[in-house]
C-alpha cells in the first residue's frame, strides 16, 4: 500500500462518521469521533463537535493513525 491508495480510501470516506485512534508514544493514545470533512494533498480533516483536527496519510500508513468507520 502507498500513499495514494490511503488517500484514494479516505476520499471515499467524505462525509461518513469515523472514529480515530493515534498513537502518541509510550503507549498513550488519543481518541476521535467525528465526520472526515476535506481531503487535501498532504492531510485529510476531520470534523468533531468541538474542533477541526487534522491527519496526515503517511501516518496513516504507518499505521500511527487507525480509522475505522462508526455506526453511529
Amino acid at each position: 500500500m502507498n500513499t495514494s491508495k490511503v488517500k484514494e480510501e479516505i476520499k471515499g470516506m467524505i462525509g461518513k462518521s469515523v472514529k480515530i485512534k493515534v498513537n502518541v508514544g509510550r503507549n498513550k493514545y488519543e481518541h476521535y469521533e467525528g465526520i472526515i470533512k476535506s481531503v487535501y494533498p498532504s492531510v485529510f480533516t476531520i470534523e468533531t463537535s468541538n474542533f477541526i483536527k487534522s491527519f496526515s496519510y503517511s501516518d496513516v500508513l504507518t499505521k500511527d493513525i487507525q480509522i475505522k468507520i462508526s455506526n453511529s
